[in-house]
């Protein structure tokens, strides 16, 4: 691999990147960088966990100066990212004297306004809050130099692009543009045509090859329907060291939170319904010491959390990209990650489809669920994200029935972590 020394960067750069393990170039870095040192526009294909981030934030850092104001914008599709890219982003600048700004919504704008009128070198932010700011003639784009879009794909989930091109088109034609994407669309490519200039294409990975190998799948069937009895019996007999629990519904997310932290467990929850101060807090405990952290898909769009080493499907999405969005948050750069995921035994059709479009093999592995059935149980909640009555469901296959397989332990009962 190369080593950032090789790109020639200043020597304050080096210094930020070695104080925060940057020592050698992933492969999307190694490809990146010198393209974008060079000012050329760029269409970047690569996996989540890949080092997308550190790709376009040192050749920016590297061609500005302290004295640049506004002179990049990176636009985010959520909070969750646009903090994950600051924060990446100031220590990375800390060095050389790089200020970044944060802007997104929900919070304070009157703050983000002091912060960009005390001067700053990149702005990072959602395309709501940064249109907001816009329209207040408080952000002057003017200047701006560099543009990122980061997660282009998430963008157009989110039914941001009208915005993204709102804000690109008060940006100077000269710019250089970067999009960056876990997949390139026909969607994708309409945009770079449109606002990019000879953009030169870096793909990292196997268009097929959706999700890392460096991922094994597994799914198990829930018994009786109550799925809380086979989360816990998956927790008792893998325990995940860190892990993220997708939840359907913001009430069910609650509710696995709930029962996690009743088992003596550490746990934190992120939801749409939560203020913005309480899903920063969420995530900063996941990050720094809780072990589970219950979220809803758009919760968790773009999370980058290291040492994820489980992803568990509480639900199992009906859509296979919504599966790779979510197990994309473990095996991030290169390392080992898991997913397992829970389905009631007429939910089969879910697996193999996204076997067939995801390219993956999903293992069936069998758990002791008996022990924890008083917990889910006890509790009513007529709902996904609980349980739900048993159906007759006759004579279809794939239900399990509970059978432990050689060298299971004996649970007994929950216990404390």
């Amino acid at each position: 691999m190369t080593k950032f020394e090789e790109f020639q960067l200043k020597s304050e750069l080096l210094n930020s990147l070695h104080k925060i393990g940057f020592d050698e170039a992933t492969e999307v870095q190694e490809k990146a960088i010198p393209l974008a040192l060079e000012g050329t526009d760029m269409v970047v294909r690569s996996k989540t966990g890949t080092g997308k981030t550190g790709a376009f934030l040192i050749p920016i850092i590297q061609k500005l100066e302290k004295k640049d104001r506004n002179a990049a914008l990176i636009v985010a599709p959520t909070r969750e990212l646009a903090l994950q890219v600051y924060e990446v982003a100031a220590q990375m600048g800390m060095s050389s004297g790089i200020r970044s700004t944060v802007v997104y919504g929900k919070v304070s704008i009157e703050r983000q306004i002091q912060n960009i009128h005390r001067g700053t070198n990149i702005i990072i932010g959602t395309p709501g809050r940064l249109i907001d700011l816009m329209k207040r003639g408080e952000l002057d784009l003017s200047r701006v130099r560099f543009v990122v879009l980061d997660e282009a794909d998430i963008m157009f989930d989110l039914g941001f692009i009208e915005d993204v091109e709102y804000i690109l088109s008060k940006t100077p034609a000269t710019r250089q543009t970067m999009l960056l994407s876990a997949t390139v669309q026909e969607r994708i490519l309409k945009l770079a045509k449109k606002h990019m200039h000879d953009p030169e294409f870096i793909k990292v990975g196997e268009e097929k090859v959706l999700t890392v190998n460096t991922i094994s799948h597994s799914y198990a069937f829930s018994a009786d329907h109550s799925k809380i009895a086979t989360l816990l019996a998956y927790l008792n007999e893998y325990k995940p060291p860190k892990s993220i629990i997708f939840s359907e519904t913001k009430r069910g997310a609650d509710y696995i939170y709930r029962i996690l932290v009743k088992q003596g467990y550490s746990a934190m929850v992120m939801h749409g319904d939560l203020t913005q101060a309480q899903r920063e807090h969420s995530l900063e405990q996941f990050r720094k010491s809780a072990q589970f952290l219950v979220a809803t898909n758009v919760a968790a769009r773009g999370l980058d959390i290291d040492d994820v080493s489980d992803v568990i499907n509480f639900d199992l999405p009906g859509e296979p990209e919504v599966y790779v969005h979510r197990v994309g948050r473990s095996a991030r750069m290169g390392k080992n990650g898991t997913a397992f995921s829970i389905i009631y035994d007429d939910e089969m059709n879910l697996i193999k489809n996204i076997e067939k479009n995801v390219k993956i093999h999903m293992s069936r592995i069998e758990l002791d669920q008996e022990p924890f059935a008083h917990i889910s149980d006890s509790i009513s909640m007529g709902m996904r994200g609980g349980q739900r009555p048993r159906r007759n469901m006759g004579s279809r296959s794939g239900y399990s029935n509970n059978r432990r397989r050689p060298g299971n332990r004996t649970y007994g009962g929950s216990r404390s972590y």
